[in-house]
């Protein structure tokens, strides 16, 4: 009993130095749990054709469920250490194929009859604090809240998602809470480092000064095409390697993700606004295109390409720019370019992406927790992944079998709402012209509803 007496004293003293290290502002621990449940669908098109990769042109609607469990806690000054239990359900329409800016960035590419779980995330960031002033953190699902330097310098280690960091947006980021498309969501012509659920292992470093950030990022890439990971073996249940590959990462230093970002930070006028440059370079055993069309043009659809695998880079650029042009206004418009010529190996099949759009609050019209956003979208690629698609190639996402290229565009509109506290709703449409660059099917229109709670 003394020993247990001595042993509780010991503890409790320990905790006390602990909290006496931190500001009598700064948050010890937090949790929050957010529920995200979509609904999808769509009528009937045209579509002379289908194939292994295609949207079917009967219509159908499908339906997807996540869940997060998130905590976080303060392990010294300056670091945090957070946490991420993933659960999803569901499918996104046609297995997540058949659109290549997808309709829903909810629709996992490992989509499940049953329920799945993963840790999504496992992270420690350290934030070095250089002056020039101070700014407050809010708590939110990845930060405790508390005060920073403006002037800083943050280490972020482990398993996250590289949007979390790199191509954020104030107005087109969460397909939780705002626009629903990939395309819109992400930057769709950044082939980003991700296994088939969105995650991957790496380490990022950031520099933030009080205009402007310079943001740097390793990742580990998996070790096949739109796979799973080596972290996967241990983090994802249940463990299934033939649903999506064997889950194994690719030898780091022949295979990894590199991407870097520079932000400015400025105001017209009163309105702040936010311009992004992003590069990025992948190295990883892919097929390159031209080589991938010439094995299925001399022996049809279906031929094995693997001869055309080799360990090879890609790159590419975007610009991601954000403004405020008014009390509640927003716009928004990412660019982004690839070079195209080889596979898409873990995102996208995308080279070449515009988009633009506008989202404005509902204080306008008396409902401040409302919010309607309108944005078209364009994604293209080069000759030589044209030419491996008439052949009867097949990308991440897309694949009808033949192909009569053109630009795909779509055009998304949504109003989310309150409907009690934490909890909202929102309806989605979505045009879709040419889907997976073919103009010999559609226009496709996509319905959607969404609810959303989270604390």
């Amino acid at each position: 009993m003394v020993g247990l007496k001595k042993s509780l004293a010991t503890t409790l003293f320990m905790l006390a130095v602990a909290r006496s290290a931190f500001a009598d502002s700064d948050q010890i621990w937090n949790f929050h749990v957010q529920n995200t449940d979509i609904f999808q669908g769509y009528p009937a098109f045209s579509a002379p054709y289908n194939g292994p990769h295609s949207l079917p042109g009967g219509g159908e609607g499908r339906e997807s469920v996540s869940l997060d469990l998130t905590a976080g806690a303060r392990l010294w000054p300056g670091a945090e250490a957070h946490m991420d239990g993933l659960a999803w359900q569901g499918f996104g329409i046609a297995n997540t194929l058949g659109v290549e800016g997808f309709t829903s960035g909810e629709a996992y590419r490992l989509g499940t009859a049953d329920p799945n779980g993963s840790l999504a995330r496992l992270f420690i960031r350290q934030t070095v604090g250089l002056g020039g002033g101070a700014e407050d953190v809010p708590d939110d699902q990845f930060t405790l809240a508390g005060k920073q330097d403006i002037s800083r310098l943050t280490f972020t280690l482990g398993r996250f998602a590289s949007p979390d960091i790199f191509d954020t947006n104030a107005y087109a980021n969460s397909a939780r809470t705002q626009f629903m498309n990939w395309g819109l969501v992400n930057n769709i012509g950044w082939d980003y480092p991700a296994d088939t659920i969105g995650y991957d292992t790496g380490l990022a470093m950031e520099l933030n000064q009080p205009q402007w950030a310079w943001r740097y990022g390793f990742f580990e890439v998996p070790g096949i095409q739109n796979g799973l990971d080596a972290e996967d073996r241990y983090f994802k249940w249940p463990y299934d390697p033939s649903s999506n590959g064997p889950s194994k990462g690719g030898p780091l230093f022949e295979a990894w993700g590199m991407v870097t970002e520079l932000e400015r930070r400025y105001k017209v006028e009163t309105h702040p606004g936010t311009l992004r440059f992003l590069a990025y370079v992948n190295r990883a055993q892919m097929a390159r295109y031209s080589d991938a069309a010439s094995i299925l043009q001399a022996n049809g659809p279906g031929a094995d390409i693997s001869g055309a695998l080799a360990y090879r880079y890609k790159y590419g650029f975007g610009l991601n720019w954000e403004q405020e042009v008014a009390k509640d206004v927003g716009m928004f418009s990412r660019l982004g370019w690839n070079d195209g010529q080889e596979q898409g190996y873990m995102f996208t099949d995308v080279a070449y992406t515009a988009s633009l759009g506008l989202s404005l609050n509902g204080e306008a019209w008396r409902r401040p927790g409302d919010t309607w956003g309108l944005a078209g979208l364009t994604n293209g690629i080069p000759h030589d992944e044209q030419e491996f698609l008439e052949a009867g190639g097949l990308g991440i996402l897309g694949g009808d079998g033949q192909l009569n290229y053109g630009w795909e565009k779509i055009m998304e509109t949504y109003y989310d709402f309150p409907i009690w506290k934490m909890i909202h709703m929102a309806f989605d449409y979505q045009f879709i012209s040419d889907p997976a660059f073919n103009r010999d099917r559609g226009p496709v229109s996509v319905f959607g509803v969404r609810l959303h709670w989270q604390f």
